[in-house]
Parts: structure tokens; C-alpha cells; sequence
């Protein structure tokens, strides 16, 4: 037993039930605390543990409970975030049978130590459903107290089945008003100097107002007036904006006021965004299952033992069964993230996650603001693997990397090659709970042709971008990158059910024409190979739309494989590659256009379609879309588009709170997570700095959110509280855009001016050598600009693991990937018109080997010929 469920349940054990008192009945229009207290919406929100899965059956929440348990409270039946106010009167009623029949305890609860007990209630459960009430009086209040109903305990094997639950008293909910703080709304975490700067204001003037930027010794260093702007559709607010761009001197706690109202501090800095590309980096490190967590490197508080290693009462992952009837094998699937607020692992989550990491790395070689990947260096992030000669990033994706191939359906088997959709624990288990701490028995979950595809674009990436770090590992990569795309054209139609959702997500898709355009792209990159060519070229995403004004996501995964197309060097037809590279564009000046139509200078619609679970990483997703149509053509446009973008995610919105952790004057905090839950256990952490909240959903798809914000306009459709998994939860997936994106913007310093580039590179490859071992190149250097260059340093990055061998009229050295070469004593001034070249010779086992798509001559970005 976990030493959390331990104090549970001896606190339910040792308190008494409130019986034999008179109490009052709750009045006839009391308000109804249970959420699908009749089960009619299915399984959701009830979760249990120390039983079987939980399914409704005839109208009833059935489960079985094994026989021989200890004690009652080793096996249960739960629902959180049952609003509770202190001296109301409750009647907690239900419907209970048991075969063959065993006595059952529903027990109304503080869901986390020191687990007060607010009222039990007592039942002798038999073959016939029986009606159990009781009226007592609550002497807390608790927003989120919990049910559970104890049903252990009996020596033989039970099914247990619950119907018609109700807790009916207390007082409907004070309507819910947001602390929305001032209202002047800004980038909480502040501007780059030479980037657009601009607020949101909310008022009720309909004439532009004056405005004044204050530094924090309270200086008056710009004014103007607003833009007014109307009621603005997403929040329901009459607004302006204002725009202060033009002012571009770096200083901290600086402030805008207008109408009377003063903003939150903010920072006008070209070092703004270096921390947070560490922190939402670091927040992978944190959801880590398979190793200890070391305090020493994120802070003792985050400090864990490790999760499902199969030490007690861990049931997995090192020998997880499929579910029945899946399978007949038992697969070690340790390691990987953590997806979201709960301890499952799913392959379609953990795919876009992983491509955003090796994305984010990849641009390093492609993007001329990137520095060669300076920012992303061996010992830059804080992971136990530091300092071994591989890029951290490449470290953390490693991670899952690893769980990813440990997926896959073993030679031999019935659908070999084929992955898993998904490993989590059999039933729903309550907040908090530590990996460590978790008692349910884990399953695999049918192979599905969606995974199937996500590893095999993901090991497709690992391929080329680990060869040259580790061969062995990234052999082992495109071998099953491979097989798995033959297997998934074997069978293209294998889809999760949207009803496997007991214990974990569904993660359901049924169109994955998507994933096999991003696969076979993937793999096209990766070893030049024309059948994938031929295949991605056939894809109806290769001339349609892929970039939804909504953003992409993990279920519409074609935006992937065009993106990479537009950006890693390949081999495809310049008239293709023009075509792809325009498209980028083309969404991009669509984002733009949206930003700017929006009050809140987000890249996204107003409507209510448009806030939905996990938008906030679309609004970046759109922002990442921005930033590559700037890399590829060096516009500041879209630049400037992707910096204001992140306004919304950090303050500027309705709610006036930035959505990452750590991050403004006013973050969330509270994020839906088991493991960060310290809204519900001061002892445990709150989710580290720099994790990103999912953020306004005007589906309200959780009873906490739905009960509390009934009738929001969409960007109020928000709170910042553990309960609001719909709303408020962290995911991998998020978590990667926010990485891109930060990525990104750190790279781009001060934002000034883009410089005109000064010099042209022609790059020849003389062919492969007799037996393919290698190849022969040139590079000829032009200086186009109008000054000399004395002394020159040039930098470019093959794809995969080409390593030069010798050179000639340089010296060349290579690190990784990238090769730099630096003038010999003879040739270190090339005069304006002026050419240097020099050649090299490479070695390679095979795969693509385009040219370059980024040459570099002392930092600044050529021209390619």
C-alpha cells in the first residue's frame, strides 16, 4: 500500500460517522454536488483503484473487486471536486449492490493529508441494489473534497455496482468573478527592444485615450493614444490597443498607463526569452517515468523516486500485459514522459512532443538567428545526461525516444511492427498521487496505425540527427522507422477506439492520411529514398492545405512534414521545394492577418471553436509557423508576428494572467497534475517555472470548470485550479510548442534590423565515391558586399553522419553535424567581388546528402548559388 493511500484511508478508518443526529433535509431545490451521479454520460469523472476497470452496465457504474484484500480501503470508487460549505446541510445518497455481497463504505473526504473525514456512510451491500441516504452537516468548507466509496475488504472476488449517486445541499456557488487585476494587459515577461511592443486595454471610453510608458523609477519615457478597437468578440470587452514599438531602450520594471490604470511590471530586454527556453525545457526532466528525479538539478522540492520501475506498489512498466484479449505478450515499456496531469504514456502525444524537441535542435542547422545551436548545447539544460557530448535537447528526446521503440508490436507476433497506442493504469486514480505512490495495474492498449505512424516519423528524425552522436542508436532508429511504416501501410486502417477511456485518454483518430505524409516525409530526409519520395508526392497534403487557421496538433499532423520539407535540405525539384516553401508563407500571412484583426493580437479567431482543450499550444503552433516563414525568408514580418503572438500566452489576455508558470506577475500556478499537486497537499511542488497551462475552453469539458464558469465568452473560459483538467492541465505537447517557440525568440536577441547579406556560397558535391563510402566537395565563397573581409570563418551542417575526412585551402574541424572552416594564412582576405574556395573530402555509410541549406561566413547567412 502507497504511504499516501495508507494516511487515506486509516483517517476515513479512525473517524466517525455522522450518525444519530438530527439533522434538517437540504431544501427540494438544493444544489446537486455529484457530476454523472447516474452514470448516463459514461465512466467520466469517477475514477477508482485496487479494482477492475470501471464500465457501465445497464445504466450502473459496475467494477469487480478481487477477493482477500485486507482491508476495505484497498479498493475504491472515487469522484474529486466535490464543492463543499461549511454548516450546510448534505444528504449523500445512493444505489449499491454487491454479488455475493460485501458491506461498502462511502466516505466524504479531504482528497489529500491529512484526509479529514467529513461524513461516512455505511452500507451492507447484497445481490439486489439497495437505496442508502444520509443527512449530516459539513463543518469545513472544501472546493474539492472527495467521495470514495471503500469496497475491499470481502475474502471472496466481488461485483460491485453503484447507481444514482447524489450529494444535494450547500448553496449554489457564489457567481465566479476572475481577479482580472489592471486594466492595462501586457507581456507580463516584457519585449524585445527592437520587436513590436503592444497592450490591450479594457474600458469603456469609445474615444482614444492618452497613454504614458514609465520606467520603474516612475519616468515618463513615451506616450501616445490608444487605437480603440470596439467590443472584442473572444472576451465580450470594449477595448483599445496600444502600440509602443517605437520605443527600443532595454530597462526593467517599466509600466503602461492609461485611463488610470497602471499594467503589471514588465521588462524591455534581447535577453528576455534565454531562461524560459531552459525552464519549458526542463519541464520534460520533470515528467519523467523510469528514473529518479535528482533535486540537485530542478530543486529538492521536485525531488522523486522513480515511477513504475515495477517496485511495489508500482505495477509496471517493466512488464506490462496488454489489455485482455490484446495480446498474449507482456512488453518492458519503462521510461518516456509523463504525458499530461496523469501517469499514462501515449504514442501520439509523445510523437509531436518528440518532434517539436528534434525540431527545435534541427533549425539549429537551417536558421541563420539560431548561432549554430549555441543555446542548445552539450550543458545547457539541466538533465542528468549533461556533459556527455551530445546536445541536452537530444538527451531529453532520447528519453522518450527510448519508450517509443520499446512500443512496438515484436517480430513474430500477430501485427508485428505496428505500435501501441498507449500504456496507463487500468482505472482513473484521484489527485495527487507521485508515480511512485501509484497502485494500479498497467496495460497495453491495441496497436494503432496513428502510433504506428508516430514512431515511425520520430525515428525517422532520430536517424539523421542522432547519427552523429551515436551511429549504433541511430541504426536502431531508422531500422524501425522502416519497419514500422511497411507496417502501417500493411494496415492502414487500425484506429483507437474513442471509447477506450478508462484510466487514460482516448487519443482517437480515424483519419490518418496526415501521419503517413508526415512519416514518409520523414523518411524521405532522411535517406533520400525515392519510394518515400514517391509516396509523399502522392499524399494530398503535399499540394493541399495543411495549416489550419486553427493551428496543427497531434491530430492533424501534416503541418509537420511541410514544415520540414520548407526547411531540412532534400533533394525534391526546385519547382516543388518553391511550392512548399511558398505555402509557409502563405499560412503565415493568413496568421498575420488574424493577429492583427484580433484585439488581443493573437493568430488566432475569435470565436468560441477557436478556445479550445489545449489551445494555448495552438496560438503558438501558429506562432512556430510565423517564425519558420521568417527563417526561410528572413522577413521581419513574420518574426514580429511570432514575438507578439506570445503576448497572449504571457498576460496579454482577458484574464490578465500569463499561462506559463514563473512567468509574469500574475501566472498560473494550480495546473491539473498528480504529480504537482500542491493547490491540494502544501507539501508537494507546484509545477515547476515554465510549465504552460492548456488554457481557455469554452467546451468546459470538466464538471469543476463547467460548474463554475457556465456561460463564459471564450477567453474567460479559464481558472487557474488543480480540478480543471479541461482547462488548466499541463501536456507534453504544450510544453514542446512552448519549447520551439522559446527556442526561437531567445535566438533572436535585441530583434533589430535583419542585415543584408553580404556574400554568395556555390556548393559542389562531386558524387558519391565507387561503393558510396564517401564523396568529394567544394565550396566557393564570394564576398558581395562592398568591404573587404580579412580573416573568414564559414560554417554549414550536413544532415546526417557525413564527417569530413581531409581538406585542402582551409582548416576544417567538425563537431557533430557541423562543419566550420577558417581561412589559411594565404587566403584570409577576400577582396569585395572577390572569391576564396576550398574542398574537402567526407566520409558517410549512406542516407541523403543534399547540399546545405544555410552557409554561414563569419556568422552572418549567404546566399546560396
Amino acid at each position: 500500500m502507497t504511504t499516501s493511500r495508507r494516511r487515506l484511508l486509516l483517517a476515513a478508518a479512525t473517524a466517525l460517522a455522522l450518525t444519530g443526529a438530527a439533522h434538517a433535509d437540504p431544501p427540494p431545490d438544493a444544489p446537486e454536488q455529484i457530476d454523472n451521479g447516474d452514470f448516463s454520460a459514461g465512466v467520466s469523472p469517477w475514477f477508482s483503484y485496487g479494482t477492475g476497470a470501471l464500465a457501465v452496465t445497464d445504466g450502473r457504474l459496475c467494477t469487480t473487486v478481487a477477493g482477500g484484500l485486507a482491508n476495505p480501503w484497498d479498493a475504491g470508487i472515487g469522484q474529486d471536486a466535490v464543492p463543499l460549505v461549511a454548516g450546510a446541510e448534505y444528504t449523500l445518497g445512493f444505489s449499491v449492490s454487491a454479488t455475493p455481497g460485501t458491506a461498502v463504505k462511502a466516505v466524504l473526504q479531504l482528497g489529500s493529508a491529512p484526509y479529514t473525514t467529513y461524513a461516512a456512510v455505511d452500507a451492507a451491500a447484497t445481490g439486489t441494489a439497495q437505496r442508502v441516504e444520509q443527512t449530516f452537516t459539513v463543518p469545513d468548507d472544501n472546493p474539492g473534497a472527495q467521495l470514495i466509496f471503500q469496497v475491499g475488504g470481502s475474502p471472496e472476488e466481488q461485483t460491485v455496482c453503484l447507481d444514482d449517486v447524489s450529494l444535494r445541499g450547500g448553496e449554489p456557488p457564489e457567481p465566479y468573478e476572475p481577479d482580472t487585476g489592471p486594466r492595462v494587459r501586457v507581456n507580463q515577461v516584457g519585449y524585445l527592444p527592437g520587436g513590436p511592443k503592444n497592450a490591450t486595454v479594457v474600458t469603456d471610453a469609445t474615444e482614444p485615450l492618452p497613454w504614458q510608458l514609465r520606467t520603474g523609477a516612475g519616468a515618463v519615457v513615451a506616450s501616445g493614444t490608444t487605437t480603440t478597437r470596439g467590443v472584442d468578440a473572444a472576451s465580450g470587452q470594449n477595448v483599445h490597443s496600444v502600440d509602443f514599438s517605437g520605443y527600443r531602450t532595454p530597462g526593467t520594471g517599466l509600466t503602461l498607463t492609461v485611463d488610470g490604470e497602471t499594467s503589471h511590471p514588465f521588462d524591455i530586454s534581447g535577453t528576455l526569452y534565454d531562461q524560459l527556453r531552459s525552464d519549458s525545457l526542463q519541464f520534460f526532466y520533470a515528467q519523467r517515468s523510469g528514473i529518479a528525479i535528482d533535486g540537485d538539478l530542478i530543486g529538492d522540492e521536485y525531488a522523486r523516486p522513480a515511477g513504475h520501475l515495477g517496485v511495489a506498489p508500482n505495477q509496471g512498466d517493466t512488464s506490462v500485459p496488454c489489455q485482455p484479449g490484446v495480446c498474449d505478450y507482456s512488453l518492458d515499456v519503462r521510461g518516456g514522459w509523463y504525458d499530461a496531469g496523469d501517469h499514462g504514456k501515449y504514442v501520439v502525444n509523445g510523437g509531436i512532443a518528440t518532434y517539436q524537441l528534434l525540431n527545435t535542435f534541427e533549425r539549429t542547422r537551417t536558421a541563420a538567428t539560431a548561432d549554430g545551436g549555441a543555446g542548445l548545447a552539450d550543458g545547457t539544460l539541466r538533465v542528468p545526461e549533461r556533459d556527455n557530448g551530445v546536445p541536452d535537447i537530444l538527451d531529453e528526446a532520447r528519453w522518450e525516444l527510448e519508450f517509443l521503440l520499446r512500443m512496438q508490436v515484436p517480430a513474430g507476433k500477430p501485427l508485428a511492427g505496428m505500435v501501441h497506442h498507449k500504456i496507463h493504469d487500468r482505472n482513473w486514480t484521484g489527485l495527487p498521487l507521485a508515480p511512485h505512490e501509484d497502485p494500479q495495474p498497467r496495460e497495453l492498449h491495441p496497436p494503432s496505425t496513428a502510433a504506428t505512424l508516430n514512431l515511425a516519423a520520430t525515428a525517422a528524425q532520430c536517424a539523421r540527427l542522432f547519427a552523429p552522436y551515436d551511429a549504433a542508436f541511430a541504426a536502431r532508429c531508422g531500422t524501425a522507422a522502416s519497419t514500422a511504416y511497411a507496417a502501417a501501410k500493411a494496415h492502414p486502417a487500425v484506429y483507437a477506439s474513442p471509447a477506450d477511456a478508462t484510466g487514460g485518454g482516448a487519443y482517437d483518430d480515424t483519419n490518418v492520411t496526415d501521419e503517413f505524409y508526415w512519416a514518409a516525409t520523414e523518411l524521405y530526409l532522411s535517406t533520400g529514398a525515392q519510394t518515400y519520395l514517391a509516396d509523399l508526392s502522392d499524399s494530398p497534403h503535399h499540394t493541399g492545405d495543411v495549416f489550419d487557421r486553427r493551428g496543427f496538433g497531434w491530430q492533424s499532423t501534416a503541418a509537420l512534414g511541410r514544415l520540414d520539407l520548407a526547411t531540412v535540405p532534400n533533394g525534391l525539384p526546385a519547382a516543388d521545394l518553391a511550392r512548399v516553401r511558398a505555402s509557409v508563407t502563405t499560412a503565415a500571412d493568413a496568421y498575420l492577418a488574424e493577429l492583427r484583426r484580433q484585439a488581443y493580437g493573437l493568430p488566432m479567431p475569435g470565436d468560441a471553436n477557436s478556445y479550445f482543450w489545449g489551445g494555448n499550444s495552438n496560438v503558438i503552433n501558429n506562432a512556430v509557423v510565423l517564425a519558420t516563414a521568417f527563417d526561410l525568408t528572413r522577413d521581419p514580418v513574420y518574426r514580429d508576428g511570432a514575438v507578439q503572438a506570445m503576448d497572449y500566452v504571457l498576460g496579454r489576455n482577458a484574464l490578465n494572467i500569463s499561462y506559463v508558470t514563473g512567468w509574469g506577475e500574475h501566472a498560473a500556478q494550480n495546473q491539473h497534475s498528480r504529480i504537482f499537486g500542491h493547490q491540494l497537499d502544501p507539501s508537494l511542488p507546484r509545477p515547476p517555472a515554465g510549465s504552460l497551462a492548456g488554457g481557455a475552453n469554452a467546451a468546459l469539458q470538466d464538471p469543476f470548470a463547467a460548474q463554475l464558469l457556465a456561460g463564459c465568452t471564450p477567453m474567460f473560459c479559464y481558472v487557474d485550479d488543480i480540478n480543471s483538467y479541461a482547462t488548466n492541465e499541463v501536456a507534453i505537447n504544450w510544453n514542446s510548442a512552448l519549447a520551439w517557440i522559446s527556442s526561437f525568440l531567445a535566438d533572436q536577441g535585441d530583434a533589430g534590423a535583419v542585415p543584408a547579406s553580404t556574400c554568395s556560397v556555390d556548393y559542389t558535391n562531386y558524387g558519391a565515391w565507387q561503393g558510396g563510402t564517401g564523396f568529394t566537395a567544394q565550396l566557393t565563397i564570394r564576398n558581395t558586399g562592398a568591404t573587404a573581409v580579412n580573416g573568414w570563418s564559414v560554417r554549414f551542417a550536413f544532415i546526417g553522419d557525413q564527417r569530413v575526412r581531409e581538406a585542402w585551402l582551409a582548416k576544417v574541424t567538425q563537431s557533430g553535424a557541423t562543419v566550420t572552416a577558417r581561412n589559411e594564412s594565404y587566403n584570409v582576405r577576400i577582396a569585395p567581388g572577390g572569391t576564396v574556395t576550398f574542398g574537402f573530402n567526407a566520409t558517410t555509410t549512406g542516407g541523403a546528402n543534399p547540399d546545405p541549406g544555410l552557409v554561414t561566413v563569419n556568422g552572418a547567412a549567404c546566399s546560396l548559388s
